[in-house]
């Protein structure tokens, strides 16, 4: 059953297909980059990474509009002593596939002043590349850094969730390429209670650290449509705690706006008014 906001019909979809999304669980999530080299391929996105950064295996560093999957090598390492969560001492590796999270509530969509970037018919949200002017206000818009300016283009660019494909009903191409079924890709809803099932399996076989991450669709941006399992807390993965849509307060600014503005044209009636009676 669908819960919360369904963003395709506040666009103006009506029958539209379910709404579409990836579920990342980093529990089985191998630092293969088979995600990152399939979208780049399929997509035509120009290569970066290719220069050490002294960050272990993660060339690429972080989203951007030249990196549309990115996946992160976090490194733990146990003082003397510790317990690691399973019980066991020494360190682990965390490694999680970053991606757009095609929020329910995109802040970018309301700060694009040209319609560039739009909602599908499957809930997704997808920058057209013939309309950014390339004002860049997506960019601090956007709570998790997802979105940027591609050097020498100035256009933002940003994941698409394969638009072209899953019109076709194909996958997207990082979940047709993950050899461990770590980015599983389907309707939303299903994910969700797909991604409920692994945490409680986790749980039970000694993981207790195991936590959804944006599949609330009561959270701060109205849920994923790109969500998590993390084994650790969303800061350890360099992700926001607790998100917000950015622009939850433009509403309220704008009837602020609206009523400074109202009291002023009526304070320069009354000027006038005074003037004309009292010269």
């Amino acid at each position: 059953m669908s819960t919360g906001i369904d963003p395709a019909r506040q666009a103006g979809y009506a029958g539209h297909p379910p709404r579409m999304g990836f579920f990342t669980d980093t529990s089985v999530c191998i630092g293969c980059k088979a995600c990152e080299v399939a979208c780049k391929t399929w997509n035509a996105v120009p290569e970066d990474g290719l220069t050490l950064t002294g960050m272990s295996y993660d060339n690429t560093g972080g989203l951007g509009a030249s990196t549309w999957r990115h996946v992160a090598f976090i490194e733990q390492i146990q003082r003397p002593g510790d317990v690691a969560a399973d019980g066991a001492d020494g360190s682990r590796w965390l490694m999680a596939s970053n991606v757009c999270k095609h929020c329910t509530e995109s802040a970018c969509l309301d700060v694009c002043p040209t319609g560039a970037l739009m909602r599908t018919e499957f809930g997704t949200v997808v920058v057209q590349s013939d309309i950014c002017n390339g004002c860049g206000y997506c960019v601090p818009a956007c709570p998790f850094g997802v979105i940027d300016r591609r050097e020498g283009d100035g256009r933002a660019w940003k994941c698409t969730l394969c638009y072209d494909r899953i019109g076709d009903g194909l996958e997207p191409a990082c979940a047709k390429a993950c050899p461990t079924q770590s980015i599983q890709f389907g309707p939303v809803d299903e994910l969700r209670e797909r991604a409920r099932l692994r945490v409680d399996e986790l749980h039970e076989a000694g993981e207790p650290g195991a936590r959804l991450y944006l599949d609330d669709p009561g959270d701060g941006i109205g849920g994923g449509g790109a969500f998590f399992l993390l084994l650790d807390e969303p800061e350890v993965y360099g992700l926001p705690p607790d998100p917000v849509v950015t622009t939850r307060d433009l509403p309220r600014m704008w009837r602020h706006v609206a009523v400074a503005a109202g009291a002023m044209l009526i304070g320069g009636l009354a000027a006038s008014l005074r003037r004309d009676l009292w010269p």
